[in-house]
């Protein structure tokens, strides 16, 4: 038993000393590889360090490098900057030191001027002193010879100048009287047209419409079309303007063409007729009216030339006459004023024993330009001119119908007779529409107030009152005063009548001296 107990309590022991010897050698072992490791972790952060302070020191390095190429830049500017100012501040001076030298020249010249001046002023004094006394001497000597004295002399020479300002201002007056003839052109081109300017808006809305009658109200809604495409295609087709107001069953034509009118109103009037109104239908019976118009006016055209008795006109003028149907002049029809024209030419030319119907084909063909003046620009007369030689009329025919209103110069007596045939025409009492009370009211008002001056002995009407002659007594009205009494005359109608175009006042003034011989 107490072997048993010692040999265990041995290998207790024993145990316990194999334990503290295999303890110990672990502890040994963990403090050898402990510091192991901390010699490593030594070296590691040695070697960092080492590492870090080599990074920082060239960070150090490439800062200073920076910072002194920048500061070696910066000072390299400044020195350029500074040398920059220094050749300004350089220019300045020398640009002030040639100012002050011009300063100092300019100084020196202004002192010399004046010495100059006060030379001059000098020397001005001394030949006033001079003059004065040869002026007096030469008085005195002018005296002695003419034998005045110095206001005689002035009296003299006032009166010498008088006359002579007169005759200056003779010659100015007459000046004067030339440029305003030379002038008076254009101030009657300028009246005129301020005329027709005030009178255009009437003209235009009395002249250039036509109205058609609709059979109901509904029938405008059928014209217009759904969103205006009929009213559009007929504007397009006939070049006319449509006007569809309040007014109740009627559509207005509106344009300046008297055919293009009567072609847009023959059109509405058959479709309406027809009562199929759509933009096909407008383009064919519009094209079926102008087929038709054509034809109408060369059959007028030729009725007109049947009628005068005129033949071996070109087709082209023929056409032109019929449009003459559709033209009024002053709410006078052109073609009827032609006519009456081409047989007063064929009357006075037989009077004169001259070709008679060469006058009255002038007469005929004077206003064809009338049928084309909408589309050609120019004075009717040049324009029908040029229309008849360009369709073969003689030299003859084509200078009457360019002079009948003077655009051109009358040069031959079938000219003179066209003119004088055209006048005739147009001054007919009731053939612009006057009636013959008016008329003759008319012409006694306008002799009426020419006779209310003082010093008029007699006024005429002539050219049914597009001019007025008036006789003055040649004891009461000078020849000075019948210009100024034309003016008033003139003033006056113009303030007291009303009359189309213009009325040409004529005064009159005849001295005439009666003696007999025994």
């Amino acid at each position: 038993m107490l072997i048993e107990i010692a040999m265990i309590g041995g290998g207790i022991i024993a145990g316990l000393g194999a334990g503290f010897l295999l303890n110990k050698y672990i502890t040994d072992k963990k403090i050898s590889d402990s510091k192991d490791l901390a010699e490593r972790i030594v070296g590691e952060a040695r070697k960092e360090s080492e590492a870090l302070k080599k990074e920082s020191r060239l960070q150090a390095q490439d800062e200073i490098f920076n910072q002194k190429k920048e500061l070696e830049r910066d000072f390299k500017d400044r020195e350029g900057h500074l040398k920059n100012e220094e050749k300004r501040l350089h220019s300045k001076e020398e640009r002030l030191d040639a100012k002050r030298e011009k300063v100092a020249d300019k100084e020196a010249q202004v002192v010399e001027l004046e010495k100059q001046l006060i030379k001059q002023e000098k020397r001005l004094s001394e030949l006033e002193v001079d003059l004065e006394t040869k002026a007096d001497e030469h008085e005195r000597k002018l005296q002695e010879i003419s034998g005045l004295t110095v206001e005689e002399a002035k009296e003299s020479l006032m009166t010498e100048i008088e006359s002579r300002t007169r005759h200056e201002a003779a010659k100015m007056i007459r000046s004067i009287e030339m440029e305003a003839k030379e002038n008076a052109s254009k101030k009657a081109r300028e009246i005129l047209s301020l005329a027709l300017q005030r009178y255009a808006g009437d003209y235009a809305g009395e002249q250039t419409v036509t109205a058609v009658t609709l059979p109901s109200e509904d029938m405008k809604g059928r014209i217009i079309g759904r969103e205006g495409r009929n009213i559009r295609a007929l504007e397009a087709a006939t070049g006319v303007d449509l006007i569809i107001d309040d007014t109740p069953e009627t559509v207005v034509l509106s344009a300046f063409s008297p055919l293009k009118r009567e072609v847009a109103k023959q059109a509405l009037e058959r479709l309406i007729h027809d009562g199929r109104i759509h933009p096909a239908r407008i383009e064919e019976i519009v094209k079926k009216v102008e087929g038709e118009m054509d034809t109408k006016l060369k059959e007028i055209g030729e009725q007109a030339t049947f009628d005068v008795g005129v033949h071996g006109i070109h087709p082209e003028l023929v056409n032109l006459l019929g449009r003459l149907h559709y033209r009024t002049s002053f709410s006078q029809n052109v073609l009827q004023h032609s006519m009456e024209v081409a047989f007063l030419c064929g009357v006075m030319a037989a009077e004169l024993g001259l070709n008679e119907k060469e006058a009255k084909r002038a007469g005929l063909l004077h206003d064809l330009g009338k049928a084309v003046d909408h589309e050609i620009e120019g004075p009717h007369a040049i324009i029908g001119a040029d229309l008849a030689k360009k369709h073969g009329e003689s030299k003859d025919i084509i200078h009457a119908i360019a002079a009948h209103h003077e655009d051109t110069p009358p040069m031959s007596i079938l000219a003179n007779l066209v003119q004088a045939a055209d006048s005739l025409s147009g001054a007919r009492p009731g053939a612009r529409k006057e009636l013959l009370e008016n008329y003759v009211k008319r012409l006694e008002e306008l002799e009426g107030l020419a006779t209310g001056f003082d010093g008029v002995q007699k006024a005429y009407a002539i050219q049914a009152g597009r001019e007025i002659r008036v006789m003055v007594d040649s004891d009461k009205v000078g020849d000075e005063n019948t210009y100024v009494l034309c003016k008033d005359i003139a003033e006056k109608i113009e303030n007291n009548m009303t009359y189309p175009g213009q009325i040409r006042v004529t005064v009159i003034r005849e001295k005439r001296a009666v003696g007999y011989a025994k």
